[in-house]
């Protein structure tokens, strides 16, 4: 099991080029970065975590810019979106930044994406939360097909242009991995569905722990006719805790991603140590 790390990148916290060297020097397989565009005041969607909003919800930065910063002073690291909000962005000028910043890291994007549950952030945007993984799904469809034919076009009922020449194309063929977060088992029929991975958290008030629902996973995928090697499980969320991610790693988890919080190095460096001693066993 690889494990990677995630961070709101925030003008206090540590820089993305900065905890991408150190994880990247530690042994980290990848870095993550999340997106919300803004916090509308009118806001009543709940945080589906449970409690007040964390303020770094409001004031994390665009991950395509920090992630970019992060591939300039890297070498082997994985950089993804942890997760980018498709429903409230342009596929057209996504697909470029995702096909720009694959070529910028030499191939080591991974597109991790989801529907979002911020109503009012999403309607600002002029994004109806009704139909918003219907949305996803064909902007991510169109996509698709601009990473991968040289005359791409598209028609569903919310996206639909006509033959198009977009370049450049991403370095990772067909395409970087799009990764599909979300809780069972909607995000993972998903991921299984358009997918090449499912991110689930850890753990919601919902559920305890959401390796409970992998037996149910493998026989969706074995419905949808998925090889489970192609659609890989990135569990969000993990716990500094060696008997659980050994328990992950028995169950065919493929990465583990540690929530840091929106910190300084101060703070991060010593967290980060110690999961460099849990990552050297696990590998053992």
């Amino acid at each position: 099991m690889q494990i990677g790390a995630a961070m709101f990148f925030t003008d206090y916290s540590m820089s993305a080029a900065e905890l991408a060297r150190a994880c990247e020097a530690r042994g980290f397989e990848s870095v993550w970065a999340p997106e919300h565009s803004h916090v509308p005041l009118s806001r009543t969607s709940p945080f589906p975590s449970g409690g007040e909003l964390p303020k770094q919800y409001s004031q994390v930065m665009d991950p395509f810019v920090t992630l970019s910063a992060a591939a300039a002073v890297t070498r082997t690291i994985k950089l993804g979106t942890g997760v980018c909000l498709v429903v409230q962005r342009d596929p057209i000028q996504t697909a470029k930044l995702v096909a720009s910043i694959d070529q910028v890291s030499g191939g080591r994007f991974l597109f991790g994406v989801g529907g979002g549950w911020n109503a009012e952030e999403m309607a600002d945007h002029g994004t109806q939360f009704k139909t918003r993984f219907k949305l996803m799904r064909e902007r991510i469809e169109a996509m698709q097909a601009i990473w991968t034919e040289d005359a791409a076009e598209y028609h569903g009922e919310m996206v639909d242009f006509p033959p198009m020449m977009a370049w450049p194309k991403p370095v990772q063929k067909p395409h970087p991995p799009v990764i599909v977060g979300g809780m069972f088992p909607h995000a993972a029929r998903r991921a299984l569905r358009y997918g090449d991975g499912w991110i689930p958290h850890s753990r919601r008030p919902q559920y305890e722990d959401v390796t409970d629902f992998l037996p149910q996973f493998r026989q969706m995928a074995a419905e949808a006719g998925r090889d489970l090697a192609t659609v890989p499980v990135t569990v969000w969320g993990i716990p500094e805790d060696p008997d659980r991610l050994r328990r992950y790693e028995d169950q065919g988890v493929a990465r583990g991603v540690v929530q840091l919080a929106a910190a300084g190095a101060d703070t991060i460096m010593p967290i980060l140590d110690r999961w460099a001693g849990l990552i050297r066993e696990l590998q053992k």
